[in-house]
């Protein structure tokens, strides 16, 4: 019998160095994949929307006209707000816990407000446990805003309280009016509103003080702000035919910027767009074309000098007649889109260029553009004062705005839709809006009008949008009883009485004193309107009731769970 081998390994060995190299080869493997994914994947930008998810947001084309659904109107402010339509039942609201702080960034610095946990972390003094001498309730003790900061936290919790002012005394011995500054959670601007509530103070188990009942919205007028000294009177001294308004909004700040000396406008360098077919047509389309301008503005350096009046077009008037010379600060907020971008007003540049061309012998050196095809990128290295694209072309498709930004020019030019916000006279309608259903409440959007009587794109939509099919889908998403917001085009006011039996029913024509002759909101466009009144027109409805909708703690649409027809009908979905 021959002996072992001394020099071969046994098999078990052998065997175990097999598996250990095939271990660590998928191992090696595995890091490479892993490395390689995570070296190429680029996951989407959890803040920002993609430039042809916006494009798709914001336009759905068939030709130059711009075929929009103009029924929910976005701007830049509700870009981060887009969410799905439907969102699950909330319960009531508890009232035992408190809400999570939230952190807020404020306008002017970076200074921040934590409400929640101001109310929660402010130490409380040792109370008094003689009941006697807690009444009449000394309504500047901090213990009685300590009490209304703990009670607004539990019970307002879509809503950031950014300042307090220090209580007074109601009407009764234990009632105090408090005032405090606030932004919704929901709307992604530094805007700020205001609210005063008359609260009854109690005492509780331990003898401190605590809400025992709250007022509504704006009931503490006691803490309300003094009046504006400003009022409507002429300079001639005459009284104002339309009384002052109660409380005016001093924060707004929509006066026409000029362009100073005559120097200082030959030393600028301006974009100006003459009037195209743009013109006339739907607020979209309107904010497609002028954002395209001011983009390219932004993307040479430049001024963009812009014109105030709007024409708004047919489909947001009763008269189905476009109407000229509506003002731009009517429905936007011009404040912010001065801060935003370096623009002037029309009437203000002609004026200063006719100056300097009267008083000085050389010229303001001009380029005029007589077509679209004539890139930015071609502008860019223009040293001319002022360039003039002008708009002249017979055909429709070469004389839009927007054309300018198509093509090449898209990768170059960027619409700074963050520069444009609804008008904060139009969100302080619905700040007291919402207010008055106490921050609590659902939003059912209808969408009927024109396209309920047309069959053959929305055979269902009628009868999908009648008040029995309604009220059956509402019963099975929102509780009985809630506060519901009927967000709609419908005409009819007595359309929905039928939803009354089971909801706290409000339609926007509920609030008409909110716009109506002694408003703040009548006051403040006419005195922006020369004087004379202001329709509260169909365009600042839909922005209303838009924006209403955004804040409803569950919201039903129409064509994502009233109706399974198409939004742009047969075929489209």
């Amino acid at each position: 019998m021959k002996d072992p081998d001394p020099g071969a390994e046994p098999v078990a060995q052998n065997l175990i160095k097999l598996i250990s190299n095939v271990c660590f080869s998928v191992f090696v493997f595995s890091v490479l994949i892993v490395t390689v994914v995570a070296i190429t994947y680029q996951p989407p930008d959890p803040w920002l929307e993609s430039a042809p998810a916006l494009t798709r947001l914001f336009t759905q084309t068939e030709n130059a006209t711009f075929k929009n659904d103009d029924s929910v109107l976005k701007t830049g402010e509700d870009l981060p707000l887009l969410a799905p339509a439907v969102t699950p039942t909330p319960a009531p609201i508890p009232i035992a816990i408190a809400a999570p702080p939230p952190t807020v960034i404020e306008r002017a610095g970076a200074a921040t407000a934590n409400s929640t946990a101001e109310a929660e972390a402010e130490p409380v003094p040792e109370p008094s446990c003689d009941e006697a001498a807690l009444l009449p309730v000394n309504c500047s003790d901090p213990r009685v805003l300590v009490a209304v900061k703990r009670f607004n936290a539990r019970a307002f919790r879509s809503i950031v309280f950014l300042g307090y002012q220090t209580p007074v005394n109601g009407s009764k011995a234990d009632e105090c009016d408090v005032m405090w500054r606030f932004r919704n959670r929901r709307e992604k601007s530094w805007r700020k509103y205001r609210d005063f509530r008359r609260f009854k103070i109690g005492i509780g188990e331990d003898c401190t003080y605590k809400v025992a009942h709250p007022g509504a919205w704006h009931s503490g007028v006691n803490a309300r702000p003094a009046k504006s000294r400003r009022s409507n009177a002429t300079r001639s001294g005459k009284k104002p035919k339309v009384p002052a308004p109660s409380v005016r909004d001093d924060e707004i700040n929509d006066t026409i910027p000029t362009l100073g000396s005559n120097t200082s406008f030959r030393k600028g360098r301006y974009l100006y767009y003459s009037r195209g077919a743009d013109h006339c047509k739907g607020m979209n389309h309107y904010l497609w074309s002028f954002l395209c301008g001011l983009g390219e503005a932004m993307y040479l350096n430049r001024t963009f000098v812009m014109d105030l009046k709007i024409c708004l077009a047919a489909t947001y008037n009763p008269s189905k007649k476009d109407e000229e010379g509506k003002d731009f600060r009517f429905y936007f907020d011009f404040e912010h889109l001065k801060e935003s971008a370096s623009i002037v007003e029309e009437g203000e540049f002609w004026r200063d260029w006719k100056k300097w061309d009267e008083t000085h012998k050389k010229k303001v050196p001009v380029k005029k553009v007589g077509t679209h095809k004539v890139t930015p990128m071609q502008l860019k290295k223009d040293k001319s004062t002022i360039i003039w694209r002008q708009f002249n072309a017979p055909e429709e498709t070469e004389n839009y705005w927007y054309r300018v930004c198509e093509a090449q020019a898209a990768n170059y030019i960027h619409r700074p839709w963050q520069a444009i916000w609804k008008s904060k006279r139009l969100m302080n309608i619905v700040t007291e809006i919402s207010g008055r259903m106490d921050w609590d409440f659902d939003v059912v959007h209808v969408v009927r009008g024109e396209k309920a009587q047309n069959k053959a794109l929305w055979p269902h939509l009628d009868s999908d949008t009648s008040p029995d099919a309604i009220l059956a889908k509402l019963r099975e998403v929102i509780q009985p009883w809630r506060n519901l917001y009927v967000a709609t085009n419908e005409p009819f006011y007595n359309y929905f009485d039928k939803l009354r039996s089971q909801y706290k029913v409000h339609l926007l024509d509920d609030y008409r004193e909110l716009w109506g002759s002694t408003s703040e909101w009548y006051n403040e466009t006419r005195l922006l309107n020369n004087g004379n009144p202001v329709e509260f027109d169909g365009y600042m409805r839909v922005a209303v009731d838009t924006e209403v909708l955004y804040r409803a703690k569950t919201r039903v649409e129409t064509f994502y769970n009233l109706t399974k027809d198409c939004k742009n009908g047969i075929n489209t979905c």
